[in-house]
């Protein structure tokens, strides 16, 4: 099986790890030295990708350069909806918002995932998810709140979406409600201990790189205060180690259905 992935990330571990599942992975490392108007963007798309190829991710994870590349939502849409293993490209996201069978964004299909697993129930119970991103925020509210008998299977929860400018005091009211919090707003202490439901499941996609004030050294943190957090949430997810996992989990899991779904057209 062949994933193409165009990234600038280092691309060893990745290699080294899906081998363990004869996953081929084919890199692109000069994608932001490519240019819209010079036809790059076929290599992602119809005739330009090898039918050979299954799954096409990472697009949107390299900083491109504005130079050559005029969006991010080109470069997305470029890719077919039928390799879009990370569920970005336009008509996904439409099936996805209309509760219609495709390839679901990787972490919010984590984080759905997470919740079966531990057995949380979401049907009719509250959740709050901080943080609205497109890839990210967005798509696992619209998860834990459409309808749990569409083709999504969603969690039927009363959903509330709070982000940068929602007040303090009402981040506070909405979580210390909520019986699930998805936090994914790229800020360190965000949620403690103090503003949760006692007992409730707490999903940290956070990640963050801050100095120890002990070590002096670099680490990575997620948006909850995990110490206090962990002594009142009945459940919460390590950073790292929580969510991260997941989502390379769900990226393999839409690589197969992918590939599944070519073998399936006549």
């Amino acid at each position: 099986m062949d994933i193409c992935q165009y990234s600038l990330y280092e691309e060893h571990l990745s290699m080294h790890m899906v081998s363990w599942i004869s996953v081929n992975v084919h890199w692109i490392r000069d994608i932001c030295q490519c240019s819209l108007d010079h036809g790059y963007l076929s290599m992602f798309t119809g005739s330009g990708i090898s039918v050979n190829i299954y799954g096409i991710m990472d697009i949107c994870q390299c900083s491109l350069d504005q130079r050559y590349l005029s969006s991010e939502r080109a470069v997305c849409n470029a890719v077919s909806p039928a390799k879009d293993v990370d569920g970005f490209n336009v008509v996904s996201v439409g099936k996805f918002c209309q509760d219609l069978k495709c390839l679901l964004p990787a972490t919010p299909a984590g984080v759905m995932e997470l919740l079966r697993r531990t057995g949380v129930e979401t049907f009719g119970k509250n959740a709050v998810v901080a943080g609205r991103s497109k890839n990210v925020g967005m798509p696992i509210a619209m998860l834990l709140h459409a309808d749990g008998i569409g083709e999504t299977q969603a969690g039927d929860a009363t959903t509330t979406i709070c982000h940068r400018y929602t007040p303090p005091e009402q981040l506070r009211h909405f979580v210390k409600y909520a019986d699930i919090v998805v936090v994914a707003a790229g800020i360190p202490g965000l949620i403690t201990g103090d503003m949760l439901k006692p007992g409730c499941a707490v999903i940290d996609v956070g990640i963050n790189r801050i100095k120890d004030p002990e070590t002096g050294k670099n680490k990575i943190v997620g948006d909850c205060d995990f110490d206090s957090c962990s002594e009142v949430a009945g459940w919460i997810t390590p950073v790292p180690g929580g969510v991260g996992p997941m989502t390379v989990a769900m990226l393999m899991k839409n690589t197969l259905q992918a590939a599944q779904g070519a073998y399936k057209k006549p």
